[in-house]
């Protein structure tokens, strides 16, 4: 399965012909303004945007990605909410547990341990996490949460192939806390998100990555706009 990390959480896959864009924060990064050439939003494509919760960092670039591509938003109410007074039609609220079945697959939201407020102010409901799957693949998106018992769950009723877990620690769980998700859920094959955009959340990449073979599982932690092909065992 090939993914383009966009940086902080923001990462896109392409399943059975359609682009699934997450947590789009790609602008306002420090760490990707940086970069010698810096990512065009302009350039992303995306038939789906899915966020997690209403923390601009999660958010910021969704408005302008969702006018320009026509796609689908799907987020918990409150956000698809907010978006939608903001001339967002095309949208599909969902809450905890509940499943959407779209072209590709299907869609599950589920929990996740964070606060959710939108960058004005507004109430962004509570924060979740995607459970993804097709017959291409299937994968969870944990957004930004503490490691949780209901983790357990996921790997019980789900045949996951892989995950996207937040490692950076102090606003998220650790990499620590992400290994054990990682074999809860029973995968091998982890993209690490929510690490180095700034100073409090900054890892040991090697450290890291040792903590996830301890349990001989793969945590990878692309640059900014690299594309991995991530192979499931």
């Amino acid at each position: 399965m090939q993914v383009t990390f966009y940086g902080h959480s923001c990462f896109s896959v392409t399943i059975a012909g359609s682009t699934l864009l997450f947590d789009p924060f790609i602008t306002p990064n420090p760490k990707g303004q940086e970069l010698k050439q810096p990512i065009d939003i302009e350039k992303i494509e995306a038939d789906y945007v899915f966020i997690s919760h209403g923390h601009e960092d999660h958010v910021a670039d969704a408005e302008a990605i969702l006018k320009r591509t026509g796609a689908m938003l799907i987020a918990n109410f409150e956000i698809v909410s907010w978006f939608q007074d903001k001339g967002i039609e095309n949208a599909h609220p969902v809450n905890h547990g509940g499943t959407v079945k779209l072209p590709f697959g299907t869609a599950k939201f589920v929990n996740a341990i964070h606060s959710s407020v939108l960058p004005d102010g507004s109430y962004g409901g509570n924060p979740g996490g995607f459970v993804i799957e097709s017959d291409e693949t299937n994968f969870y998106f944990s957004g930004d949460t503490a490691l949780t018992y209901d983790m357990k769950l996921l790997g019980e009723f789900h045949k996951l192939d892989w995950a996207v877990l937040c490692v950076g620690d102090n606003f998220t769980m650790g990499y620590k806390d992400a290994a054990i998700c990682a074999e809860w859920i029973g995968v091998k094959r982890v993209l690490g998100t929510h690490f180095d955009t700034f100073q409090m959340i900054e890892i040991d990449h090697d450290a890291a990555r040792a903590a996830f073979a301890e349990n001989e599982a793969t945590l990878y932690l692309p640059q900014i706009g690299e594309t991995i092909n991530i192979t499931p065992l």
